[in-house]
Order: C-alpha cells, then structure tokens, then sequence
C-alpha cells in the first residue's frame, strides 16, 4: 500500500481524485493551506501547506514528504508545477516519485506564448496569437481558467499579456494518460457542457478521430509524463484548433477516468512497477454532471 499526496485539496474538483486513490487501496494524503478544507476530512491523512509564495515552502514541503513517508505525488496546482518539474530527479533519489513531465515542457506549457511557438513549429493548428495587441481576445502568457480574459480592442497594457484570434466553434477538453514513456495509453475528448469559474460542470465523452490524430502528434513532438489536459476548439467548417496544454491532472478529468478505468492504479503498474499497460475500450457517450455534496464534522 503507497501513500500518495494531493495538492489543493480543498478545491471543488478533488474529491474524486482523492476517493480514486482509495479506490485503488492505496492511502491518500491530503494537503492545502487551508487546515479545515474539506479534503482533509475525504482523504486518510492531512497536511497543512503553507503559501505557495511562502520563502520556506519548498523546505517545509520536503520535510513534510518525509514526515509522512509520501511514496507518490501527483503535483495538480499550476504554481508549483515548475517547482516539483524542478524537484523531480532529487525527490526520486529519495524515493519519492513525482508523476509530471519534465522541467522544459512544464515550462513551455504555462506560458501561452511559447506554447503558440510549439505549435506552430510542430504543425499543430492554433488561432494566431501576439506579444502586441493585435487581436481582440487578450489573455495573460501566464494563468489558469478564465481569469484575467478580456474581449476588447481598448487599449490595454500587453506586459505580461498574449492577444489571441477569437475562435467560434464548441469547446473540447482532453483528457490524456501518457505512460513513463511518454507514450500515450488513453486519449479521451470530452464536450464541455458547462463550465464555471473555468472548471468543468458537466461534459461527455465524445469519439472524434481528428481530434485524436492531433493529439497523438502533440504527444510525438514534446515528452509528457503522467495525465495532462488539452484544450481545443472544433470550428465551424470542422477543423480542429488547439488553444493550450494543461501539464497536470485537472478537476474535469473525472469523467475521462470513468470513462476508461483507475489511472491511480495504471499510474502505479507503469512509473512504479514498470508494467506495461494496455489500454481498455473508452466508453463514449458518457455523460457526467456535477453537483454541491456536504461533509458534516462532529
């Protein structure tokens, strides 16, 4: 039985990733910075974070892997992705694996800019996007969800901002498992069918083969290690458009992983037992919505 840790754990998307890891019988070990946030009552055993801009963090984090005798992370907040990518070959010597691809395509992945220059030098289709304020849809280079987002051709102050072509069509998101190898075992579209404050509240599983073509040439001309999340539009006229990558597991993943099989327990057989896996049928036309629950606490 392995103890794996889970960050963020007082998001609304965590609950599933923490029962997955007990599904799989192994024990979870929450952590956020919140000391009553309601993972730490989901998961077997709690660790109180501090900041993420905390000076100390990465040596209180350390410590604290330790402390617990944390097998496994699973790092799933993109502010300290580049930390653990950073951290990964000294955690292994200690035993520690860390599930995450590596330090330069952590790198390239949270900035949108230099993830436009992947695509285009890969040949992988993508609204134009500039340094300048050259296109309506203003984002910044670095960021999660829909913060920070403007459409407007006012002027605004481009530091630290991408201005990108407006794309209409329907969303999809990806959820992708790729192996120790960075082979990809499962490749799953999902149709967004709703989403607040950027995160996914209902969706379903849908086959789209040019969608796959793509995301299996993604995977071909960069090294992913672990789950990661692709965003892309389909457009009117039927082409597939990719807007960014998400190196890490996400909160809309749920339905990717019902949709397929445990990836706790494939994530373990592959990095940590070097089984090779082979992948089941992925069940499309699975829907998933999501709800409020409660936790009571006596």
């Amino acid at each position: 039985m392995l103890k794996i840790f889970v960050e963020a754990s007082g998001s609304l998307t965590s609950g599933y990733f923490i029962n997955s890891i007990k599904e799989a019988e192994h024990v979870c070990v929450a952590s956020d910075i919140d000391s009553e946030c309601v993972g730490r009552y989901l998961a077997d055993e709690f660790i109180q974070m501090p900041d993420k801009d905390d000076p100390g963090l990465w040596d209180t984090t350390s410590k604290s892997l330790i402390c617990h005798g944390i097998d496994i992370v699973i790092p799933s907040l993109d502010e300290t992705l580049l930390g653990w990518a950073e951290r990964k070959s000294v955690l292994m010597k200690m035993g520690i694996y860390v599930i995450l691809s590596e330090f330069h395509t952590v790198q390239i992945f949270q900035d949108k800019w230099l993830t436009y220059q992947f695509f285009v030098e890969a040949g992988i289709p993508t609204p134009k996007t500039s340094l300048e304020q050259v296109f309506s849809l203003v984002k910044p280079r670095h960021g999660r969800g829909s913060a920070g987002i403007k459409l407007t051709m006012d002027p605004i102050c481009m530091d630290g901002m991408v201005s990108q072509e407006f794309i209409e069509g329907e969303e999809y998101t990806v959820d992708v498992l790729c192996d120790k190898d960075s082979k990809p075992i499962y490749i799953v579209p999902r149709k967004r069918l709703g989403v607040k404050d950027g995160k996914s509240t209902g969706g379903v599983v849908i086959y789209h083969p040019e969608i796959i073509k793509w995301v299996v040439r993604i995977c071909e001309k960069i090294s992913f290690q672990g789950p990661i999340n692709v965003q892309c539009f389909v457009c009117k006229d039927g082409k597939v458009k990719f807007i960014e990558i998400n190196p890490r597991i996400a909160g809309g993943m749920a339905l990717g992983i019902a949709a397929t099989e445990n990836w706790i327990k494939l994530i373990i057989d592959n990095f940590i037992n070097n089984k090779s896996i082979q992948p089941k049928s992925i069940k499309y036309g699975l829907r998933m919505k999501r709800y409020y629950a409660e936790i009571f606490i006596s």
